[in-house]
């Protein structure tokens, strides 16, 4: 089956006293565009995240929200790194004694020193296979909405396909009839303007002016492109580039109907030919 670019997935994992959250947002686009929102904690994770996507998707703009949550579990300590604290006393000490005039650190200065304050959250190597895991669960599940809105796009252009078929089956009975009786008014017309000439130069004349009216080889081929859009819509796979090129040929087509017809219910006919062929082209914008 077909997949839609449209879809939605949220996951969440909660660690002890953090949790992740990672949501993945995905809508039509040409090609595979990725945009990943989340902290510089956690951006070393984006090489992981975008292999995993480009695995399982091919075309589509998908937005990764990954955020990392405080719970409030468990009862956090402040801890000082006493190493530090120590190597930071000695090192102000050498200082003051070669400039004496200098002011001493302050408390809220040696709390913000860059690692002073012992971190007990998880690092990165410990986040990166729990992430990793969440990427694939919301693949997952990014993948099933996909694949249910593409089974909505499906019977909607299957729909559309089985009208399409009628009024092909309408209307080629009546091209024979259609082409003899405008073939006899010609010839008609033809000799009353011009009683010079011959029968074989107005027989030559109505021959060209039927091949040029006669629209069962565009009948033919619609019926050819809309059995390869009924294939390509069970094979399923990346879909969208081949029936967006099939459209355009189904609407190639409806138009030459149009413009050699010589009966008003056939014009009628290529004019809601096209309009269903416009229905579907809006629908496989969405298929990836």
């Amino acid at each position: 089956m077909i997949h839609s670019m449209t879809g939605f997935a949220v996951q969440k994992r909660d660690l002890g006293h953090v949790s992740l959250h990672l949501e993945l947002r995905s809508v039509n686009s040409r090609y595979l565009d990725l945009f990943f929102r989340m902290g510089d904690d956690l951006r070393a994770c984006e090489p992981a995240i975008r292999e995993l996507m480009t695995a399982r998707l091919s075309r589509g703009k998908v937005e990764c929200r990954l955020n990392l949550q405080s719970t409030g579990a468990g009862s956090a300590e402040l801890a000082l790194n006493s190493t530090l604290l120590t190597q930071l006393a000695a090192a102000q000490e050498t200082v003051l004694a070669k400039v004496p005039a200098c002011a001493r650190l302050t408390v809220g200065e040696i709390l913000r020193w860059p690692g002073m304050l012992a971190d007990d959250g998880l690092d990165f190597e410990q986040l990166l296979p729990e992430i990793s895991a969440l990427a694939r669960e919301a693949l997952d599940d990014l993948v099933a909405s996909r694949r249910r809105e593409g089974e909505k796009l499906a019977a909607m252009i299957t729909e559309r396909i089985e009208r399409m078929r009628a009024l092909v089956v309408e209307v080629q009975p009546r091209v024979p009839a259609i082409v003899a009786e405008h073939q006899e008014k010609l010839a008609a017309r033809l000799r009353d303007a011009a009683a010079a000439l011959d029968e074989d130069r107005i027989r030559q004349e109505v021959a060209l002016y039927a091949q040029r009216i006669d629209v069962a080889e565009e009948l033919s081929r619609l019926n050819t492109h809309l059995d390869e859009v009924e294939r390509i819509l069970k094979s399923g796979g990346s879909a969208g580039k081949r029936l967006d090129f099939l459209m355009q040929e189904l609407n190639r087509e409806a138009n030459t109907l149009g413009s050699k017809s010589a009966a008003t219910d056939v014009s009628g006919v290529a004019m809601e030919l096209k309009v269903l062929i416009e229905q579907m082209r809006e629908q496989v914008q969405n298929v990836e």
